[in-house]
């Protein structure tokens, strides 16, 4: 059981309870501090909360669900170039959390060096795979040796605990102020428009309900007969809600039939209990991930 005092800081925590912001708050990410999940994490609930770096998304699940190590978890789910990140909508469907926000947070790439460090001084730039392919319009300018490492914040770190005078990182800017390292070119990413959306995840029998929720994420499958998908989306449509995302799943163990995920955005939270009221009669499994508010709303 959660504790009066635990309660109230997921409370205060919450959107729609007492704010977005709250005191004491630790939730786990994927990746180290300074890397794009911390920053989500502190756009969601203010500078102050306390992150739990893991290795891997399967072990953000883990402790987001154990209260006794978090108060819950950030986790990336797709990129608007990147694409949807098909793992985690399968550790979504397994674990029991609920969604309780979103982030839609903008990918800036900056160029670190320890303090000093000047651009004619570098001859290798570390980074994630990833990251270095976004910004490969500007390092082509260079003729610097491009090392692929594990981390984006992992290598500002330790160009800082090195300190490296030829070697320079591509990084966000939250790891540049953790680090103290300079931000020598910011903002190399080539595609300005890059966005990853973030999902912020609590155990079920602690997530509040979220005041002005407009937004809820749903799995279902059918009975696979011909037609049935056609109607589920009819009785979405004429429900007034918008279907902004709708991916398929191949169901384990069955003979090529799916489920699947969808987002969807409505005014009314009675809206939404109607439509799915409605879906129940025509779905054969239906499970509803949170309801909560549109990140887009979120500066």
């Amino acid at each position: 059981m959660v504790d009066r005092k635990q309660q109230q800081e997921i409370t205060d925590a919450t959107p729609g309870s007492n704010g977005m912001q709250g005191t004491g708050i630790r939730v786990s990410i994927q990746g180290y501090e300074g890397s794009f999940h911390q920053v989500a994490a502190r756009q969601f609930f203010g500078k102050n909360v306390e992150v739990i770096p893991c290795a891997t998304f399967r072990d953000v699940i883990r402790i987001a669900g154990n209260k006794k190590e978090s108060h819950g978890g950030v986790m990336a789910i797709e990129n608007s170039i990147a694409g949807s990140i098909l793992p985690n909508y399968n550790l979504l469907q397994k674990c029991t959390l609920k969604i309780i926000g979103e982030i839609y947070l903008p990918i800036k790439q900056q160029l670190l060096v320890n303090r000093g460090v000047q651009l004619e001084d570098i001859r290798e730039v570390h980074s994630h795979h990833m990251a270095i392919q976004q910004c490969l319009e500007y390092l082509d300018k260079y003729n610097w040796k491009l090392v692929e490492t594990e981390d984006t914040a992992l290598s500002a770190k330790h160009i800082h605990q090195h300190r490296s005078k030829h070697i320079a990182a591509i990084a966000s800017k939250l790891a540049a102020d953790l680090f103290d390292l300079d931000v020598i070119t910011p903002n190399i990413h080539t595609m300005k428009n890059n966005y990853t959306r973030f999902l912020v995840l609590q155990p079920e029998e602690v997530a509040q309900p979220v005041t002005d929720a407009n937004k809820a994420s749903v799995n279902f499958h059918t009975d696979h007969s011909r037609g049935s998908l056609a109607r589920v989306l009819t009785r979405i449509a004429e429900g007034g809600i918008n279907l902004s995302k709708l991916q398929s799943f191949p169901i384990p163990g069955s003979d090529w039939k799916y489920s699947f995920h969808a987002d969807m955005e409505f005014d009314t939270l009675d809206q939404f209990n109607q439509v799915i009221e409605s879906m129940r009669s025509i779905t054969e499994e239906l499970k509803v991930y949170g309801v909560y508010k549109n990140g887009k709303s979120i500066e």
